[in-house]
C-alpha cells in the first residue's frame, strides 16, 4: 500500500489511526459486565459488539498520524500496521454500522445491564 493522495487513508484522513480496539471475548457473567463498568468509567474507553463479539474501543490517535492523514513512520510502522488491509475500510463504511450495542460510558453501560440482569441492583 503505498502513501499518496490516490490510498484510502488519504482520503479520510487516517479514521482507523484515531482508535484501536481490543476483542474481550465472551461475556456472559454479571462478573464480566461489572469489569466493564469499570473500564468505560474511564475517558476515551468505550465497550461495543457485533456479530463477532465483544470489544473494548480505546479513543485515540496514534502519535505517528500526521494532519494529512498521512503516517509518520510509514518505512518503520508496526507490523500490524503493514499487515492492515483497507479494500473494505471505515473510509467504505463506518464500523459503528454494524454495532448491535454501543456503549460511550458507563451509565449507558449500566442501563444495558439492568435491563440483562434483572437482579442487578440486589
Amino acid at each position: 500500500m503505498s502513501q499518496s493522495s490516490e490510498n484510502k487513508c488519504f482520503l479520510c484522513k487516517g479514521k482507523c489511526c484515531t482508535y484501536t480496539t481490543e476483542a474481550l471475548g465472551t461475556m456472559r457473567a454479571k462478573s464480566d459486565f461489572e469489569h466493564l463498568l469499570w473500564q468505560v468509567a474511564h475517558e476515551g474507553v468505550e465497550a461495543y459488539k457485533d456479530d463477532s463479539g465483544w470489544y473494548l474501543l480505546y479513543n485515540g490517535k496514534c502519535q505517528f498520524l500526521q494532519p494529512g492523514g498521512l503516517c509518520g513512520i510509514y518505512e518503520t510502522r508496526p507490523q500490524i500496521c503493514r499487515d492492515y488491509e483497507n479494500d473494505w475500510c471505515e473510509y467504505d463504511e463506518p464500523a459503528s454500522k454494524h454495532f448491535i450495542y454501543h456503549f460511550r460510558d458507563y451509565n449507558e453501560l449500566l442501563a444495558y445491564c439492568r435491563k440483562r440482569f434483572k437482579r442487578w441492583d440486589k
